[in-house]
């Protein structure tokens, strides 16, 4: 079988785009045709999560992307150890604080 070589990706990046938006919270929802992942922030005294950033992406993507995490959070976690999902530590934002979006199961999930 040949294998085909794929020729690397130029990418050019905005400063604006560079310095990145903080998000502590990511909805996602889905048609047939398309993911939609909305990432917000929450901050205590603030009424409401604010979404920053909404990414639009074919179902392909989005499983690349899954797959893509899969494998950068087994490498982070071989280099810095097991990220713990157990509780907020260390400044962490508790869910049960903030209405429809934490203190029950049946909102949407990160």
């Amino acid at each position: 079988m040949e294998e085909k070589k794929q020729n690397p990706i130029s990418l050019e990046i905005k400063p604006e785009i560079a310095k990145g938006t903080y998000s502590n919270l990511a909805i996602i929802t889905h048609s047939r045709s398309e993911f939609i992942v909305d990432f917000a922030t929450m901050l205590p005294g603030l009424p409401k999560p604010e979404i920053g950033n909404r990414i639009v992406m074919t179902p392909e993507h989005a499983k690349r992307l899954l797959n893509a995490l899969q494998d950068n959070i087994i490498k982070y976690e071989n280099q810095f150890g097991i990220i713990d999902l157990d509780g907020p530590k260390n400044g962490g934002i508790d869910l049960g604080s903030f209405g429809p979006f934490g203190g029950n199961n049946n909102g949407p999930k990160s």
